[in-house]
């Protein structure tokens, strides 16, 4: 398995600790998650039925503020794992650095595959890629700056698993179109990871291809009943944004009095450069709080952001220490 945060048992073995005794900031989870997750029997008996399904792809729609074809899947990892096999293989260009499944998923698939700095060497590509917001240094682009690469690629694929926060980012109202591809995450601002949800929003032909990779009940019937009830609780969305906003810069004090400075971030995580981040990491980890650094980036902290006020009290005691 590629490095990703989430491995909560590689710090259970090297700290000790049941996995409850822990706080988990290695990844970009909202650890606040959607509140109402109640679901009837049947939700769980009985197979996903093909109107349940599109009930989850309006609702979807709505959130993502897009009338173009939508599939749920589970989660965008299993829109990218897919990908490869969109097309024939050819030139794959991404953005850098980023989350690392793209590069390895599309090597793996045969698919030439070059690591990008900037917006301009994506031209050419068969495959062009961008995650917007980045991960993990959060790097943002304007939505026309991405629209206008549409002509110099075959097609774009715009990974917008850290949108939900900032909506005016995304370009899902612009999805349709041959060659725009967009993915989306709900574990993460939603905080309900382990449901494994997610869309792709894209052309007729790419979302039927991708729904004939998913299989006929690409979903759970849970995921299709909470997933709904989610996306359509704008009021929740709209608190919960105001809130992160809030508490990233609650944590980025946190990180200033240290000495730490903020190299980027989303609305779920924060990248500070911390001199060295492994030993950052074990001060942090023999409090059980754990967190995410970068083999090639020495320096580099990832955090998410606490949830709770006992979560905060736990983090700033352990950090003055």
């Amino acid at each position: 398995m590629r490095e990703h945060g989430g491995n909560l048992d590689v710090a259970q073995q090297r700290f000790g600790g049941a996995a409850e005794d822990w706080i988990d900031l290695s990844t970009g989870i909202n650890r606040v998650p959607y509140p109402d997750v109640d679901v009837v029997p049947r939700q769980w008996s009985a197979l996903p039925s093909r109107s349940d399904i599109e009930s989850l792809h309006n609702a979807a729609r709505q959130a993502y503020r897009t009338d173009a074809p939508i599939v749920a899947m589970s989660g965008a990892q299993a829109a990218i794992q897919s990908l490869p096999h969109l097309a024939p293989r050819g030139r794959a260009r991404i953005l850098a650095p980023t989350y690392n499944e793209y590069a390895g998923m599309l090597s793996a698939a045969g698919w030439d595959v070059a690591e990008v700095s900037d917006l301009a060497a994506l031209a050419g590509a068969d495959i062009g890629i961008i995650v917007n917001p980045n991960n993990p240094d959060g790097r943002r682009h304007d939505r026309h700056e991405l629209l206008a690469l549409l002509p110099r690629v075959g097609r774009l694929v715009i990974d917008e698993s850290f949108a939900d926060a900032v909506p005016d980012l995304s370009v899902a109202g612009e999805a349709g179109q041959s060659g725009l591809l967009i993915l989306r995450s709900f574990g993460k601002f939603y905080g309900l990871a382990g449901l494994r949800l997610g869309f792709a929003i894209g052309s007729e032909p790419d979302i039927a291809a991708l729904a004939a990779m998913a299989g006929p009940w690409p979903v759970s019937g849970a995921a299709i009943a909470i997933g709904r009830r989610a996306l359509l609780d704008r009021d929740w969305a709209r608190a919960t944004t105001a809130r992160l906003a809030d508490d990233c810069v609650r944590l980025d004090a946190e990180a200033q009095s240290l000495g730490w400075t903020l190299l980027g971030g989303t609305s779920l995580f924060r990248l500070y450069e911390t001199g060295d981040a492994l030993a950052a990491q074990d001060k942090l980890a023999r409090g059980q709080i754990w967190s995410r650094v970068f083999q090639q980036k020495p320096g580099w902290l990832r955090l998410g952001l606490p949830g709770s006020e006992a979560e905060w009290s736990r983090l700033s005691a352990v950090l003055s220490r």
